[in-house]
């Protein structure tokens, strides 16, 4: 019996109609995953190392250096609004606005602890250290979305910048730093040509702050209506990167864990974010 010519066209039509599902699908579960306000804006990202000295110093500089090469393959921009050189290795801290849609939708994901367990280089008895660096992500924030900041609550200062930036570095007080009293948040900009520039982007990144706050703070009172707390907050240690004895990253939100610790620190950290991302839409829709 002759096979029928028909059934290889109908066979490519199921084909296409099941991709066509299954892409549908996938845009559907993005959207619910990114369902906030600003989730399609730029983000900006803030890397700090915690207590521990040169070791947390360099792993801050590591998890920037991941971020960076998870941004480039996503196409993002990435541009370096301030950082802070380590005195003997990595970075006392530094601020990345990574540019691109969806990009805050990301990096919102990654805020939290992040934790290394390694043989650490800089002992010479080759022993493992455990190290901590803090990750923070806030939304760009256009003229459409109300955030007042009153003059009265800020202090700016100016010094002379400290980065790399061509000649202009070094011989004016070109940097800009400002303090919002009323919070606390301390913002600062050195890596523009000018004075103005460098004060025009630190209000845009203080603006991203506040409005986080505020998206923090409403977040908060719904917790505090629900009876208990069910996001991780800031200041929770979110994934553990193990070096040694053996390899391993593991986010403890999720589960989700690898082996291939070279991939992540190459950028490969979408299986972490989108995890989380779902399980947190999950946790909204049951809410609601």
């Amino acid at each position: 019996m002759k096979d029928d010519p028909d059934d290889g066209s109908t066979l490519a039509e199921i084909q296409r109609a099941t991709t066509d599902l299954e892409e549908k699908l996938h845009r559907l579960e993005f959207q619910a995953m990114m369902s906030e306000e600003l989730d399609i804006s730029n983000g900006y990202l803030y890397v700090h190392p915690g207590a521990g000295g040169t070791e947390s110093c360099d792993w801050a500089a590591m998890l920037l250096r991941m971020y960076t090469r998870w941004a480039e393959t996503k196409g993002y921009k990435v541009k370096t609004v301030d950082l802070q050189p380590g005195e003997t290795a990595g970075l006392r801290s530094a601020l990345l606005k990574i540019e691109g849609e969806w990009a805050y939708g990301y990096l919102k994901a990654e805020s939290g602890i992040h934790r290394l367990v390694r043989i650490s280089p800089f002992d010479a008895a080759q022993r493992r250290h455990t190290s901590f660096a803090s990750v923070f992500a806030s939304p760009e924030v256009d003229e459409t979305v109300e955030v007042e900041i009153k003059e009265g609550d800020l202090l700016i200062d100016t010094f002379r910048s400290s980065g790399a930036g061509g000649q202009h570095v070094n011989k004016t007080d070109s940097a800009v730093r400002i303090t919002h009293r009323s919070t606390g948040i301390v913002v600062q900009c050195q890596n523009e040509r000018s004075q103005h520039q460098n004060k025009e982007v630190a209000m845009n990144v203080l603006r991203s702050r506040l409005y986080q706050l505020q998206l923090e703070e409403r977040r908060a009172a719904l917790d505090k209506i629900g009876g208990e707390k069910k996001d991780i907050a800031w200041g929770h240690q979110i994934r553990s990167y193990v070096f040694a004895p053996y390899t391993l990253v593991k986010d403890h939100r999720t589960d989700v864990e690898t082996g291939n610790v070279q991939a992540v620190m190459d950028g490969a950290i979408d299986p972490f974010i989108e995890a989380y991302l779902r399980s947190r839409a999950g946790q909204v829709k049951a809410e609601s």
